[in-house]
């Protein structure tokens, strides 16, 4: 299997997370980042997030460890998941969060500035305390950039 894939070409990816409460996550992620919802249960609920398909599952024990890496001087917190979007999208994005009154873990900002790789990005957490990171390039051929 060749990992060499042209972006413009990869499948969608699943991805199901822990969340403490159903319906104000479901509401978070509907409302705030715009994902329809697909299947669901009482127990879990299907989105489309930005293509792709998260699945919320209530657990009872939802993990709140903090751990986090230095990146660009952040603490980047680890886990995390998210999705790299258009710049215009992540402006979007940035603003209705910042009118949303988001309470960011790093602030939208440019990282590594004048190097390959250079993006915008920004990091916060949904009601169940999953952290998300969405980001943009000006080129997207830097997303794997050394």
């Amino acid at each position: 299997m060749s990992t060499d894939k042209n972006i413009n070409s990869l499948q969608p990816f699943h991805l199901a997370i822990p969340v403490r409460e159903l319906q104000e996550t479901r509401t978070f992620y509907n409302t705030t980042l715009n994902c329809k919802e697909g299947r669901s249960s009482e127990q879990w609920v299907d989105l489309d997030f930005y293509g792709h398909q998260l699945v919320l599952h209530i657990t009872p024990a939802v993990n709140e460890k903090n751990d986090s890496n230095s990146v660009d001087g952040h603490d980047v917190p680890v886990p995390h998941f998210g999705v790299v979007l258009t710049k215009d999208d992540w402006n979007d994005l940035a603003d209705r969060l910042k009118a949303y009154g988001m309470d960011f873990i790093i602030e939208p900002y440019v990282r590594f500035k004048g190097e390959p790789g250079e993006q915008s990005t920004m990091f916060f957490k949904d009601p169940s305390g999953n952290a998300l990171e969405f980001k943009a390039f000006e080129n997207l051929d830097q997303l794997f950039a050394k």
